[in-house]
């Protein structure tokens, strides 16, 4: 389930230090002050490497503590309070801003997944070999998913599977040899191969590809 984080974009407030806006942020799963988290998903945080809290705190550190840190302004969401966060460089929290852009993306193959799955309950009753290829060919869906879809393949008996599953790039060897193990079914109970030359699906007992001529 993906978190919807649009409400955290509809008010983001300024730190007071620099009058910039704040960055809306991931936060980490575990605070480090106490263990017990941070009470939000998200954090506000000024990652202007201009401001003058995040300026003058490395010199206020390390006169303090005597280890390089420097401070950042940090909001909770619904939250007026003002917090300081040490951080141990400029990058720290920089690779845990949210793209919005980015979230609505993975939310919209989200839901394709979700209606994918669903689909698969009458695939093969109804012949749909969509739903199935959707999920083989989506590297970001569950693994438990994709094995199913793929345990369908040799049920729907569609030789159009061949082309995109030969064509894409598997992360999950197991999964990729699964669906060349299906292949293998598919074309011999179609009395089918392929031309080791051009890969174009040929009958089994041809002597010469009929695409590319070669002699086999």
């Amino acid at each position: 389930m993906l978190t919807d984080y649009h409400r955290y974009f509809e008010e983001i407030p300024v730190c007071p230090h620099c009058d910039q806006e704040l960055s809306c942020c991931e936060a980490p799963p575990i605070h480090i002050g106490d263990g017990l988290g941070w009470g939000s998903e998200v954090l506000y945080i000024c990652l202007n490497d201009d401001c003058s809290l995040f300026v003058n705190g490395w010199a206020q550190i390390e006169e303090q503590y005597g280890h390089s840190s420097s401070y950042r302004y940090m909001q909770l969401p619904g939250s007026k309070e003002a917090n300081l966060m040490m951080v141990g460089s400029e990058d720290a929290f920089k690779g845990s801003i949210i793209d919005l852009e980015k979230v609505e993306a993975q939310n919209v193959r989200y839901q394709d997944e979700k209606k994918a799955l669903a689909a698969l309950d009458s695939a093969v009753e109804t012949r749909n070999l969509e739903p199935v290829m959707h999920l083989i060919l989506d590297e970001a869906a569950a693994i438990d998913g994709r094995k199913r879809a793929m345990s369908m393949l040799v049920a729907l008996n569609d030789l159009s599977c061949i082309d995109p599953i030969r064509n894409h790039k598997f992360r999950d060897t197991s999964l990729e040899s699964g669906c060349n193990i299906a292949i293998q079914q598919l074309l011999k109970a179609n009395f089918k191969k392929e031309c080791p030359y051009c890969m174009e699906l040929i009958k089994s007992q041809a002597k010469v590809c009929m695409h590319c001529k070669k002699d086999l």
